[in-house]
């Protein structure tokens, strides 16, 4: 999901009924807001006298953002707050989107964030690195009985119940 990358083919279903695929592609870049888009596509199809906007393609845009005749009011919100986000950040967003149940197309984008950094606990290796770090952070255990602690099973349990673990990120369920 690279948002900065993302496009629409613009059509309209006037022409597709008409059996023309007259449209073009629209980076969503080089609009700031929907507004600014919707103008640009009514502007590309000024041809005729009230266009119905028909979305044939798209790139780089999550489902539940677009769909064939409409466009998300949080896409732009997202995208720019997205931008933000250091690249690690960006990656475990898109990861922790995937698996979560949250609606990113109605969601108000500043909770959205908020859950996500709440959520995100950060990169790790695997399930046991992640457990190794939290036993030396959170437990006192003298490098004697470190050397009997079961790492796989400690982070089998935490991964069975309070963590999930995608594409080396490591989340805290709620």
């Amino acid at each position: 999901m690279n948002l900065d990358e993302a496009s629409i083919y613009v059509g309209t279903y006037s022409k597709y009924n008409e059996g023309s695929l007259f449209g073009k592609w629209l980076s969503l870049s080089n609009y700031s807001d929907k507004e600014e888009f919707t103008e640009a596509c009514l502007e590309l199809h000024s041809d005729e006298t009230d266009p119905e906007l028909m979305f044939q393609d798209w790139e780089y845009i999550p489902e539940g953002l677009i769909g064939e005749c409409w466009l998300s009011d949080n896409f732009f919100a997202l995208r720019d707050t997205l931008e933000s986000f250091s690249s690690q950040e960006y990656d475990a967003f898109c990861s922790w989107c995937t698996y979560s149940n949250y609606d990113i197309s109605t969601q108000d984008i500043d909770d959205l964030v908020a859950t996500f950094r709440d959520e995100f606990v950060g990169q790790y290796n695997s399930e046991e690195d992640y457990a190794y770090e939290l036993i030396e952070e959170t437990y006192d255990l003298s490098e004697f009985a470190k050397t009997y602690f079961d790492y796989e099973k400690f982070a089998h349990d935490l991964f069975t119940t309070d963590y999930w673990f995608d594409d080396s990120y490591v989340f805290v369920r709620r």
